[in-house]
């Protein structure tokens, strides 16, 4: 399914990153979407043309509908529309309590990580009018839709509502042939996890819990981002699929 046009948001760093150019070497056009760090969008365009595919790069706030809607018109100048939109941007969670957090800080990540997966959607949904046919969307979320954490309550919210937004868009779409589907990283190697990254000693502390006794590395979660988008996961519509190394099943332990 090579030659397909591939939008993939937070495209600079980490799982974006990863992605673009992963369908690079499948041999797509891919639009690399960014918010501030044109150096990394770059980097990612590299990747993308050495794979075999094609790239541009656009900047772009996916919490901005204009901002939203300027990138897919410029996608579609170029290229015509989307065929697959990986949405990788986010921002992390920031371990500040619901009592302590300010406004401002929850309407930053809800905007970011939900809003910003609503107005992506949406734009790569009205770009293909009526046309029916195999497209895919992909929202990058996490275990902690689910698996909640002292600290998270923007986050978790955001990704619990990114949750009901895949299934619901799941449903819509079917008919025309647009499958949306979730994909929920436990413990990734990104600039997120970026002391992990740093510092072994920490992050081995963070690996024991895991039940495969490593963190991911984005890769991983670029391959399975590339099998969803293809006509292998056809019949596969509105799934969460956890790739986590078993993590979310240690929920419980010590209880």
């Amino acid at each position: 399914m090579s030659g397909r046009t591939v939008v993939v948001t937070g495209a600079e760093s980490g799982i974006g990153a990863a992605c673009a150019a992963a369908f690079g070497r499948a041999g797509d056009r891919v639009a690399v979407l960014y918010h501030s760090d044109t150096a990394g969008a770059e980097a990612s365009a590299a990747a993308v043309r050495t794979g075999g595919g094609e790239a541009i790069t656009i900047q772009a706030d996916v919490d901005g509908e204009a901002s939203v809607d300027a990138a897919f018109a410029q996608v579609e100048a170029q290229w015509g529309p989307a065929d697959v939109l990986v949405n990788s941007a986010g921002l992390n969670m920031t371990g500040v309590t619901v009592r302590d957090m300010k406004l401002d800080q929850w309407r930053r990540l809800i905007d970011t990580d939900l809003t910003g997966a609503f107005l992506t959607s949406r734009r790569f949904l009205t770009g293909r009018g009526d046309k029916n046919g195999d497209a895919a969307i992909l929202h990058i979320s996490s275990i902690h839709a689910y698996a909640v954490r002292a600290g998270g309550a923007d986050y978790c919210a955001a990704k619990g509502g990114l949750t009901n937004l895949v299934e619901t868009l799941a449903i819509e779409e079917a008919a025309r042939g647009i499958r949306i589907n979730a994909i929920e990283p436990g413990m990734i190697l990104t600039p997120m996890n970026a002391r992990a990254q740093a510092d072994a000693t920490y992050r081995a502390t963070l690996e024991h819990n895991i039940p495969m006794q490593r963190a991911g590395n984005p890769e991983e979660v670029a391959d399975l981002a590339v099998f969803l988008a293809s006509d292998r996961a056809r019949y596969i519509t509105g799934a969460r699929i956890v790739i986590d190394g078993g993590l979310s099943l240690m929920q419980a332990i010590g209880a």
